[in-house]
């Protein structure tokens, strides 16, 4: 009984984990560059005398599905959508260098070149930063041209910085809480030279919602079946006392 409780426990845990993860990608079908996550369920075996057979489940979130999204036309300059595989480096909340796939850019008040997020755009000199008032355009190759509003208008557009654009392949990359990628041990990505970008279009979510709903229902079936276990364990239980008292 002991081990019937401990295995559905553990296998509960893991439910509510992959619930999470569900609605966290729900939450997400409509995110400019989101990337699915997913879960790994690892079974554990304690070794040693009566022991061995209590095998549990451990569950976690370990990385991400980094199949492309549909590409959408937006006609907006500043946006942006990533051809390939490259990750756009943007600089996170703790100062680090991260890594995403959002591309809905904007001049921040401070003229911070920013995602959608908020998370500044880092070039080869570090966050871009553009001229307050300027008009802001973003090249095939990633180049960022800045032209003052009311100057001339023969004078041809000044370039700010490059965005940096890199290559996650052959690195082990994690994707944390706040959905931006990192090194795994630290770390920064090298730059893809190839990599190109398709202006005035948006990559949205890789998230099919279709699917998102098969698997609520799924983990939430699971989740009841675990349930029934502790039921059923308590039942023994009683049965086995009820013998006791018996003898």
């Amino acid at each position: 009984m002991d081990r019937l409780i401990w295995t559905a426990v553990s296998g509960m845990n893991a439910s509510m984990a992959r619930q999470r993860m569900i609605a966290n990608n729900m939450a997400n079908t409509q995110t400019p560059g989101f990337r699915a996550e997913v879960m790994a369920n690892t079974p554990m075996t304690l070794d040693g005398q009566s022991l061995e057979v209590r095998s549990m489940t451990d569950a976690s979130v370990y990385g991400a599905q980094m199949d492309a999204g549909t590409f959408v036309g937006t006609g907006r300059a500043l946006d942006v959508a990533v051809q390939g595989e490259a990750l756009l480096s943007v600089q996170s909340a703790d100062g680090e260098e991260a890594y995403s796939r959002r591309g809905d850019l904007s001049v921040s008040p401070s003229g911070l070149l920013v995602n959608g997020e908020g998370y500044p755009m880092i070039g080869e000199n570090g966050p871009i930063s553009v001229p307050p008032g300027s008009e802001v355009t973003i090249t095939p190759e990633g180049t960022v041209l800045a032209k003052a509003q009311g100057g001339d208008p023969a004078a041809p557009p000044q370039q700010v910085d490059r965005l940096k654009l890199v290559s996650w392949r052959g690195t082990r990359i994690a994707k944390g809480l706040d959905g931006l990628f990192r090194v795994v041990g630290g770390g920064v990505l090298p730059q893809d030279q190839n990599a190109a970008l398709i202006s005035g279009t948006l990559e949205g979510s890789n998230v099919k919602p279709a699917q998102v709903l098969i698997e609520m229902v799924e983990a939430q079936r699971l989740y009841d079946m675990r349930t029934k276990l502790i039921a059923t364990a308590k039942e023994l239980d009683e049965g086995g006392a009820s013998l006791m008292r018996l003898g």
